[in-house]
């Protein structure tokens, strides 16, 4: 398999922690690409008419786009160990949608820092999107819904979130010390191996 990749995409992370947790990164070779909202890479375009990471080629030949869908695809590969069938399934799902819902804002707050002229920024708009973040982050401390020690989509998801927020936002939004439920939860989660493998990509 080919996984298209930028090396500090949050979505890209969240497909590797999945292979990493299901014994198939060895499985993937990593393409580097330019995924950018307004100079878009031909070369991904060609594959994914969006021009987004994570793209996987599979083994056969055909494009998978959007985190989810590739990391069901390799939960499928690999055992189905990462979506619950049971009773937890549905706060997993509501896990992976929070997580993902609050790196769009933070992927969208950044972009009006580094992508739209100056002269063109909306502060407004940005403060909407840091506002989200913020929702998100006391949402999860309320355990609405519920993070814990397993080890499911949505907990990837969320451990991927608060990493890149790390990245991007460390003294913006230092949500720690506004979040300690979050913060004692993130530590052990993120001390797993599959988070520390995967927290630069090359």
């Amino acid at each position: 398999m080919k996984l298209f990749f930028s090396p500090t995409s949050p979505y890209v992370r969240k497909c590797m922690v999945t292979a990493h947790e299901l014994g198939l990164v060895d499985r993937i070779t990593l393409l580097p690409s330019q995924a950018h909202p307004v100079n878009r890479d031909a070369n991904l375009v060609a594959t994914n008419p969006l021009g987004k990471v994570p793209t996987l080629v599979t083994d056969d030949g055909q494009a998978l786009y959007d985190s989810r869908v590739i990391c069901e695809y390799l939960d499928h590969l690999g055992g189905g160990r990462l979506f619950p069938q049971d009773a937890t399934r549905w706060n997993a799902l509501a896990l992976q949608s929070l997580g993902d819902g609050l790196l769009d804002a933070a992927l969208l707050a950044r972009y009006e820092d580094v992508a739209r002229p100056e002269a063109l920024r909306w502060a407004d708009w940005r403060r909407g999107q840091i506002d989200k973040i913020h929702t998100s982050l006391a949402a999860l401390e309320a355990g609405t819904p519920t993070v814990d020690d397993a080890v499911h989509i949505g907990n990837i998801t969320v451990g991927c979130a608060l990493w890149y927020l790390d990245l991007r936002y460390g003294e913006e939004i230092a949500w720690r010390s506004t979040h300690p439920q979050l913060a004692a939860w993130y530590a052990r989660f993120g001390a797993r191996p599959s988070m520390q493998a995967t927290w630069a990509l090359a």
